[in-house]
C-alpha cells in the first residue's frame, strides 16, 4: 500500500517567505546607498511585507471560511444519507423478522402435522 507524503502549506509558505524577506534585505545592504535612501528603501519593503502579509491572512480566511462552509455542507449531506440508510435498514431488518416469524410458524405448523 502506498503512501504519500503531504507536507503542510503553512510551514513552508512561511519559510518561503521568510526567505524572500532575507534576500530582500541582503540586496538592499549590499546595493551602494546613501543612509538616508537606504532607510527608505528598508521603511518601503517592510510596508509592503506588511500590506502582503495581511493580504495572506485576508486570503487564508476567506479560505478557511470556504472549507468551512464546504465541510458543513458535506457533513449535512451526510447525516441526511446516513439518515436514509437507516431507515432502509430498519425496513429490511422489519421484513427479515416477518419472514423469519412467517417461516418458523410454518414450520412449526409442519411438526405438529
Amino acid at each position: 500500500m502506498s503512501r504519500e507524503a503531504t507536507y503542510p502549506v503553512g510551514p513552508m509558505l512561511l519559510t518561503f517567505l521568510a526567505g524572500a524577506a532575507v534576500g530582500a534585505v541582503v540586496v538592499a545592504l549590499s546595493t551602494p546607498k546613501s543612509g538616508p535612501e537606504l532607510r527608505g528603501d528598508l521603511k518601503d519593503m517592510a510596508n509592503r511585507g506588511k500590506r502582503k502579509a495581511g493580504e495572506l491572512a485576508d486570503d487564508a480566511c476567506e479560505a478557511w471560511e470556504d472549507l468551512k462552509d464546504r465541510t458543513e455542507l458535506a457533513a449535512g449531506e451526510l447525516k441526511g444519507q446516513a439518515s436514509v440508510a437507516v431507515e432502509d435498514l430498519k425496513a429490511r431488518a422489519a421484513l427479515a423478522a416477518q419472514d423469519l416469524k412467517r417461516g418458523a410458524a410454518n414450520a412449526a405448523k409442519d411438526l405438529r402435522a
